[in-house]
């Protein structure tokens, strides 16, 4: 059984967070090109803020987002993991996998090859039945890691976010949903792991 607070890919450690990691994510969550698909850039203090819900989802539901370690080149690019969205919307309650990385790491395949592990994790370890996925439509290097991943968009499913309000330009989202079964399929193809 891999264990919960720590996944190795074959370049990456997905991991539990530490405080040393906290200005690295401060900093990332600074970055108006990491942020773009997000209402806004977030202060130290918010960072720091998300950082303690993202911790405390572990302990909650005994799973989490990870923090990405890439030995020997850099001890935290951002983070990679399922979470349990706070919001009512058609799809809810559900599982997402999710991702933010720093833009100096952006290019290198970090953020699918943690997603990858991630997704295996929530359907071989937790048995999760489906995960899901959701950013805005313009977002298109996202919505190209979820369609790596083997999920699938149907436009009658997407929606409007409830933490944005009307009129507002990112409150639009896309959907995107894998089955278990539809994983297991991929995987027993041969599909890219």
């Amino acid at each position: 059984m891999l264990d919960p607070d720590r996944i190795q890919t074959e370049r990456l450690i997905l991991r539990s967070w530490c405080d040393d990691d906290l200005p690295a994510f401060a900093g990332l969550n600074a970055d108006g090109r990491v942020m773009e698909h997000f209402p806004a850039t977030l202060t130290p203090t918010e960072s720091n803020r998300l950082a303690s819900r993202i911790r405390k989802h572990f302990v909650d539901h005994g799973f989490g987002l990870w923090a990405v370690e890439v030995p020997g080149v850099a001890p935290f690019v951002g983070f990679v993991g399922l979470a349990v969205p706070g919001f009512d919307a058609h799809f809810t309650p559900c599982v997402e996998v999710g991702w933010r990385v720093a833009f100096s790491h952006w290019g290198q395949g970090y953020a699918t090859e943690a997603a990858r592990a991630t997704v295996s994790h929530g359907f071989s370890e937790l048995d999760l039945m489906e995960i899901v996925s959701f950013t805005v439509p313009g977002n298109l290097a996202s919505r190209r890691i979820m369609e790596k991943l083997g999920m699938s968009h149907r436009p009658d499913e997407d929606f409007d976010h409830p933490g944005l309000a009307a009129g507002h330009p990112l409150r639009r989202h896309v959907l995107y949903r894998l089955k278990k079964d539809d994983w297991a399929k991929s995987r027993g193809r041969g599909a890219k792991r």
